[in-house]
């Protein structure tokens, strides 16, 4: 099944604990009775190969009862390969915005009717890229010493101007590169267009910068917050 702009097309949904951007790759590791079927109809014919994926907002990812949020993307199947344990490992890159009309009884598996949510328009000098690129910056300056306190080799965020594409598309592509948490990737998505997608980002990494401030200033704390996920 296609994506078919003139009508809202029920897809496969699976919910996950983060939100899946335009153009990002998406690894999974199938294990649940339930979405091994949903892979075996996605990948019956070649025109079926996609399922949408949105936020849990709410509980977890196996086992079902979780809450979901309306926005999410549809991902398009590029590889699969079965492993060991009855497993089934796929490779997804995510393709267009969708918005859940509604959702229908997950029976055998997650379902819901669906729309296309395209960009909607904002005038192309409307994005404050500057205020963005100005927050990118101050990240790759304070990832790099905190990344030498830890002496690992500093990480690589792309350059704005690097990034193919209009302002929404980049601003997409420069989030899914950025160590984003699952809600402010939300927010990313769901801004309507460039115009608000842009400040999204920039907003969201202003508390990541603000955080990695805080760990500079107290080296001891990185430890305690590690040594506290080990225990």
């Amino acid at each position: 099944m296609g994506w078919d702009e003139d009508r809202a097309p029920v897809l496969p949904m699976f919910p996950l604990g983060t939100a899946l951007l335009p153009g990002e790759t998406l690894p999974l590791q199938v294990f649940e009775p339930r979405y091994l079927t949903m892979v075996d109809h996605c990948t019956a014919t070649p025109d079926r190969m996609r399922f949408g994926v949105v936020l849990i907002a709410r509980g977890h990812e196996v086992g079902g009862g979780d809450e979901r949020t309306d926005v999410g993307t549809v991902a398009r199947i590029v590889s699969g390969r079965p492993v060991a344990g009855g497993r089934v490992l796929l490779g997804c890159v995510g393709e267009a915005r969708l918005r859940v009309d509604d959702w229908l009884p997950d029976d055998p598996y997650p379902r819901a009717r669906v729309r296309p949510w395209p960009d909607e328009y904002s005038h192309p000098d409307a994005a404050d890229v500057a205020t963005l690129t100005d927050r990118v910056g101050e990240l790759t300056d304070l990832a790099a010493a905190f990344a030498r306190t830890r002496g690992m080799p500093p990480p690589r965020f792309p350059d704005w101007e690097s990034l193919p594409g209009d302002a929404g598309a980049r601003a997409f592509a420069l989030a899914a590169a950025l160590p984003l948490g699952a809600i402010d990737r939300l927010r990313v998505l769901s801004a309507p267009g460039p115009a608000e997608r842009v400040p999204a980002l920039a907003d969201a990494l202003a508390d990541v910068v603000a955080a990695l401030r805080f760990r500079l200033a107290d080296p001891g704390g990185a430890d305690r917050d590690d040594a506290a996920r080990e225990t």
